[in-house]
């Protein structure tokens, strides 16, 4: 039976929400546990600063725990993740899961060479998508992900198989230059965004083709762009768009509104690990084993 503990590392989080995810994730046969200050309340955040890496690094030192699951994102992870002691994890690796701020230990987790697991979070339970919900069990109990879904008009067809590294734009983009930048060399990247301007996506986008770094991924999977808002002086195109000028002439495959990201059918992808990735003009086919 796998251990999941729930935490809290940056926003709060209503309580009830983590009781009925207990609830289902005991239902669906897991043991679970829950972090001191998880259901917290701290201003933004679900506690101090010290106390949010204090629950965390009680549940890294904690080899009985197989899974460390994020109750939401928000804010808040980068505050405290160089503070952590990693040794106890070293010896006992588990799996961090969660989406949007948890792109912060995604890649940390990328950079130790451990996978984590890009997911939806208590926090969405209760509006998720049964296939969410269900990708998130299958990850959890045998590791096996295979996504068939529709092409889009902007997709740019090719195969290939390697890792998936990525997660939030906006944190992807933010930790570049520091100890926790992706390395895109040979990989696919996924990315997934919210409530941002079409030009500050560009901005984002640009800020990894100067860092070197987009030019060397060999494919991109992009997720979610969710509540997108245009400037009062309409852009001219859409973030779509915008995303696909910038791939054009790198030849690799490219595949729009993959499920998962701040949208309800948010479906589980390992990070980290070996992957394979076909766009065609008729699907896409994206598969982790």
């Amino acid at each position: 039976m796998k251990h999941i503990h729930i935490l809290s590392p940056a926003k709060s989080i209503s309580p009830d929400l983590i009781d009925a995810a207990e609830e289902l994730l005991i239902k669906e046969g897991f043991k679970v546990s829950i972090g001191k200050h998880a259901k917290g309340s701290f201003h933004y955040f679900s506690a101090d600063v010290e106390s949010r890496k204090s629950d965390f690094q009680t549940a890294l030192d904690d080899s009985t725990i197989d899974v460390i699951l994020c109750s939401r994102g928000g804010y808040g992870c980068v505050q405290f993740i160089d503070q952590l002691d990693w040794s106890g994890f070293e010896q006992h690796p588990k799996l961090i899961a969660g989406y949007s701020d948890v792109t912060v230990f995604h890649n940390r987790m990328a950079k130790m060479g451990c996978p984590s697991i890009h997911c939806t979070a208590p926090l969405n339970f209760e509006e998720n998508t049964a296939a969410a919900l269900s990708s998130l069990f299958s990850a959890l109990n045998d590791g096996v992900l295979k996504y068939e879904i529709e092409p889009h008009l902007l997709n740019h067809e090719g195969e290939v198989t390697a890792p998936v590294v990525g997660g939030n734009l906006a944190i992807i983009a933010t930790l570049i230059g520091t100890n926790d930048e992706l390395d895109l060399t040979g990989k696919i990247l996924f990315i997934e965004e919210i409530g941002e301007a079409v030009y500050a996506v560009d901005r984002m986008i640009w800020q990894l083709k100067k860092s070197g770094q987009f030019n060397k991924m060999n494919g991109l999977i992009v997720g979610g762009m969710t509540a997108m808002k245009d400037s009062e002086v309409p852009y001219g195109k859409s973030v779509h768009e915008v995303i696909a000028e910038h791939t054009k002439t790198l030849n690799i495959p490219v595949a729009f509104d993959f499920p998962a990201g701040h949208i309800q059918d948010n479906r589980a992808i390992f990070l980290g690990k070996e992957s394979s990735l076909r766009v065609t003009a008729n699907q896409v086919i994206f598969q982790q084993n």
